[in-house]
């Protein structure tokens, strides 16, 4: 039974700085360097065949760790910028407090959390699904019939969107969706058809949640 595994990076620099960051090309925080050690050491029990990442630092930095922590360094690791996070446009490196001040709550919240609007000069998370998904099913899939392991490191509405597949989410419930950096989803999929048979997300050795 093949295994699913999504990950979102850990925390960077912009993200404790509370700002939008998209395609910008931050470092990890150090705290962020902790959650990918951490995560690693919570994937130890799991036979990983490929990493798949964004081509942002964050992310694949985020990977590189996870498998140093893992002790495989012949794991490949393929970055794609169909991973990427959502390009935020016009907000990029603006701190999300002071554009929910500016703007409103409600049009913070659409630009932020809705399905298919989108910031000035940015993508919706719809925009961001229509490069995840083919990319999914087109290089990833594949590897998942083959039965290989396959861990996602990317970021919270590119996994967003690939959630919205896994999981059968419709548009409007995904705003209140939300994926926590450096936490671990392990999804055992059918052999078959690659349906969810079963969701763990890791939070920690001794606080774990199983779905159906």
């Amino acid at each position: 039974m093949p295994l699913l595994i999504l990950l979102r990076h850990g925390e960077s620099e912009w993200n404790r700085q509370n700002r939008f960051t998209g395609w910008v090309d931050v470092e990890l925080s150090e705290r962020g360097e902790e959650e990918a050690r951490r995560a690693g050491e919570l994937l130890r029990s799991f036979a990983i065949d490929l990493i798949f990442t964004s081509a942002l630092r964050r992310a694949w930095r985020t990977a590189e760790i996870v498998r140093a922590v893992l002790g495989r360094p012949e794991i490949p690791i393929e970055r794609t910028e169909a991973l990427n996070e959502r390009h935020y446009g016009q907000l990029q490196g603006l701190n999300k407090d002071e554009v929910r001040q500016r703007y409103g709550e409600e049009q913070f919240r659409l630009w932020r959390r809705s399905y298919d609007v989108a910031p000035p000069g940015g993508e919706s998370l719809a925009d961001t699904q229509r490069r995840v998904l083919p990319y999914y099913r087109q290089r990833i899939v594949p590897e998942l019939l083959r039965g290989r392991n396959v861990l996602i490191v990317a970021h919270g509405n590119s996994l967003r969107a690939l959630l919205m597949e896994l999981e059968h989410i419709p548009a409007e419930q995904i705003p209140h969706v939300e994926i926590p950096t450096g936490v671990p989803y392990v999804y055992e999929l059918e052999p078959e058809t690659l349906a969810v048979r079963q969701r763990t997300i890791m939070q920690s050795h001794h606080n774990t949640v199983t779905t159906p």
